[in-house]
């Protein structure tokens, strides 16, 4: 049997297949935007070739099939979402429209936008509840019925509905639900206290606004799908990464499809995991591992910190403050525009620029020969002899030196520059993004980067690794085998997971304090239903765990952190004095101060259901013909910033021993990435066939 994993992005599409065996193989494919089966199928031909069975026989014997994308993601970023609408509490019409009132620069005049929800399509209901959940004025069902016919004279596609303290009884929301159903069918609609249910006013709105938003288009891309792999054979289960890091069924994440955004790079933290297990002697927990995942649109920044992945509330589609928020718990990710496919331009004062614009797969950067005119950093590291035909895409595409030449010119030209010069200042100015970004998450966070183990994954990060890890003086820089898919080998090691959340407000000084047990008990019926829900394939019962959680602070704090409580039996025995260390030890962790004699507030509590895979040993090969070896293969001519050109030795992967490595200058040309080793740098492969980079 095999496991397929694939994460489609805004240029590659890439796919990891694993087999019984333990073989990994891998390939890329340029993302098919109508239909990605489409990549899918190309990449799976590739791989089944190696395999030696034909691509039906490998979907047809596949158990399971994780799956990322970045499509929500460029839906909401773009605005090409549905026409939606938004019904709320009157009186409160502008909730989108004011945020939550922060600026990212005081002294700077910012251009907030438009709401994401304009103003003609927010339509105001007379109802209202109270913090306590008592109705304070009831549902006028008139005032719906007339804001659903003002929808319908709109032709909204979708409908949010998002009022006052829902999430303290959220019966007028839901009354709403069954009048959109009678008045408007065949119109999906989210509610605000059932995709997000925070105390938050404006972060649950928003996220419903964006869920409903999205609904029509990815509901169909999911169905697309999971069609197209039933009609080519496949009979396993289907799970769709989530923004945290787990995975649901395409019928759960359709009904909630806002947790696909960041899907895809949600898993390379989890491969980052897997690798550190491989080559350090070091606990995770004594770790810090900055994760990095340059594809052709994006370069994504995470962390992992004593063997977690660190997560939040605060993910921001166009920017902090002036963009808008999910609203929902993801991965905490720093994503840049400064990919492979990232554009190089010249602004108005005469300044070099990379990005953030892409060139995405179509037309793609101009070396592809599909009609792409603007230079990128792809064009740039193909002038400079970096990449080569015979590893792009399996080979599959060969590259035009001369079209990225012509698409570089006018760069150069304008700089009064050569060509090559001009392409090496784009990959510099291109680092030095990354790098700002990279500090900005780590060192004003209070994290020295000298402890720090940079894990590089992307198909685009081993064309500059060197250059980062050079400028922020990194010591540990780790380069996985599987760094050309890095978040599809990820979604291999991920289980079935998803979260369940209450507003529970309490304080530990209350008198008879205790965790609500009827609580605890919905949180575990919720658990419940989502393993009964599961595909056979991923259902193991042995494997699945619940544990809870607490979002939690100090009072009069402004925002809360998470505590983990334990399994069922310990939250059910947790005391208020238990309660208060746990919270005390985390925000010392997170703030490095703790306040001994504070009460604690729990502001809500929540419940993480977990289906794990079977625990292996780790071990892993990869194709034959493809392990560290030691011959030289040929050299190429490269360029670089002092040494101009040089005849540069060209290494496959069995030509880099695990005994003495390769110095730099050198190019390394992997199946599905290409790691150039700088001069005064080198590359050696340890036991477990990844790379370590040392300056």
């Amino acid at each position: 049997m095999y496991q397929i994993s694939v994460d489609t992005g805004g240029t590659f599409t890439d796919v990891v297949v694993a087999t019984g065996d333990g073989r990994v193989l891998m390939s890329k494919a340029l993302t098919t935007n109508e239909r990605a089966f489409d990549a899918i199928a190309e990449a799976l031909e590739d791989i089944s070739d190696s395999i030696g069975v034909s691509t039906s026989e490998l979907i047809r014997d596949s158990s399971q099939l994780n799956y990322g994308t970045t499509r929500s993601t460029n839906l909401v970023v773009t605005r090409n979402t549905a026409r939606t609408a938004l019904l709320t509490t009157k009186g409160f019409p502008d909730v989108l429209l004011f945020r939550e009132g922060g600026k990212p620069d005081p002294f700077k005049k910012m251009d907030y936008g438009q709401p994401y929800v304009p103003r003609y399509l927010t339509f105001e209901v007379d109802e209202r509840m109270t913090s306590t959940g008592a109705v304070h004025r009831p549902l006028d069902e008139d005032s719906v019925f007339e804001a659903l016919d003002q929808c319908a004279h709109a032709e909204v596609e979708a409908i949010a509905v998002s009022l006052l303290w829902s999430v303290a009884n959220p019966a007028h929301e839901r009354r709403i639900a069954e009048l959109i159903e009678s008045r408007l069918p065949g119109v999906p609609w989210t509610l605000s206290h059932e995709v997000n249910p925070s105390v938050r006013e404006y972060r649950r709105a928003s996220s419903a606004v964006i869920d409903a938003s999205l609904k029509p288009s990815m509901s169909q891309f999911f169905v697309d799908l999971d069609e197209d792999l039933r009609e080519a054979g496949f009979l396993g289960s289907l799970l769709i990464s989530t923004a945290y890091g787990g995975g649901w069924d395409a019928n759960r994440i359709s009904q909630q499809p806002i947790y696909s955004i960041g899907s895809g790079p949600s898993m390379a933290p989890v491969a980052a995991i897997h690798e550190a297990k491989l080559e350090s002697e070091r606990s995770l927990e004594e770790s810090t591992l900055l994760v990095t995942d340059m594809g052709g649109t994006t370069f994504d920044l995470s962390l992992v910190q004593g063997g977690r992945v660190a997560q939040t509330s605060e993910t921001w589609l166009r920017g902090k403050w002036v963009g808008d928020i999910t609203g929902t718990r993801s991965v905490d990710i720093e994503s840049i525009g400064a990919g492979g496919g990232s554009i190089v331009w010249i602004d108005a004062g005469g300044l070099l620029k990379v990005g953030p614009q892409s060139a995405g797969s179509a037309p793609g950067p101009a070396c592809y020969g599909r009609g792409g005119t603007q230079p990128t950093i792809t064009d740039a590291a193909l002038i400079l002899g970096y990449l080569d035909s015979s590893n792009f895409v399996s080979g599959r595409l060969e590259l035009r030196a001369d079209l990225a030449e012509d698409a570089f010119r006018p760069i150069a030209d304008a700089l009064g520059r050569t060509v090559e010069e001009a392409a090496y200042g784009a990959m510099l100015i291109s680092v030095d993004n990354i790098v700002t970004a990279i500090r900005e998450k780590t060192v004003t966070n209070g994290i020295d980067l000298r402890e720090v183990t940079l894990v590089a994954g992307g198909g685009a990060s081993g064309l500059n690794v060197g250059h980062i890890a050079a400028s922020l003086g990194l010591t540990n820089v780790l380069v996985p085998k599987t760094a050309g898919a890095m978040s599809a080998y990820g979604a291999l090691h991920s289980p079935a997971k998803s979260e369940f959340e209450t507003v529970a407000f309490s304080s530990t000084r209350e008198e008879g304090f205790s965790i609500d047990s009827r609580i605890v008990s919905n949180l575990l019926a919720d658990s419940d239903t989502f393993f009964g829900g599961l595909h056979p394939a991923t259902q193991k019962a042995a494997d699945q765990t619940t544990e809870f959680y607490a979002m939690a602070r100090y009072p009069m704090q402004a925002w809360e952190l998470m505590i983990e409580l334990g399994s069922e039996n310990a939250v059910r025995e947790l005391t208020a004095s238990a309660i208060e260390e746990v919270f005390h030890r985390e925000h010392e962790r997170v703030f490095g101060v703790r306040e001994e004699d504070s009460a604690i507030e729990i502001l809500a509590l929540g419940a993480r259901a977990i289906s794990g895979k079977p625990k292996g040993d780790g071990s892993r090969r990869f194709p034959a013909g493809d392990e560290c070896g030691d011959d030289t293969r040929r050299s190429k001519m490269a360029y670089f910033a002092k040494e101009g050109w040089l005849d540069v030795p060209v290494y496959l992967p069995q030509d880099v021993t695990t005994q003495s490595g390769v110095d730099g200058p050198a190019i390394v040309l992997e199946p599905t990435t290409t790691i150039v080793v700088y001069p005064g740098q080198s590359l050696r492969c340890s036991d477990s066939s990844n790379y370590q980079l040392t300056l």
